[in-house]
């Protein structure tokens, strides 16, 4: 019995990573259970199944936190960043091309939509002290620390 397919049935999908295969994997079944059963990640957030979310980097440099969204396909207007509390909010949407017809794909992996992702922070964040920058579909933020959170060299006499 031969074995016919669609083309909506073949799916393939191909990614390099940086670290070993143990963590390539890990990674890749952490991310298909939270494409499956996705949970708020802070405390503004709402979930929705179809939503797609973009991948992102927080790092601290010391003096700053750095949040790395990517978002290819935006425009900085379709983009927007709330700060309420310690809680950072990135929000916003992107369209699919409507001029092709669902029936005309081979394959469609890129997902479109609303999406919403908020984070906690260690400490309140002071909206004046936020700058964000975005270029070639990635989004920067860099949040000052306040002075308190600042890590500071002490003198030994």
């Amino acid at each position: 019995m031969a074995n016919t397919f669609k083309k909506s049935d073949i799916m393939v999908r191909a990614r390099r990573a940086p670290g070993s295969k143990l963590s390539f994997l890990q990674d890749q079944i952490n991310r298909m259970f939270f494409e499956a059963f996705p949970e708020p990640r802070g405390e503004e957030e709402e979930v929705d199944i179809d939503t797609w979310y973009p991948s992102v980097d927080i790092h601290d440099t010391g003096g700053c936190i750095v949040v790395q969204a990517e978002l290819p396909g935006l425009k900085k207007e379709d983009i927007a960043i709330e700060v309420k509390k310690n809680i950072l909010t990135i929000e916003g949407e992107r369209t699919e091309d409507r001029k092709i017809k669902v029936k005309n794909y081979y394959r469609k992996e890129r997902k479109s939509g609303k999406f919403r992702r908020s984070f906690t922070l260690p400490a309140v964040i002071r909206p004046e002290k936020v700058v964000a920058t975005y270029k070639a579909g990635v989004l920067v933020i860099k949040i000052s620390k306040p002075d308190e959170q600042k890590p500071k060299q002490v003198d030994i006499r």
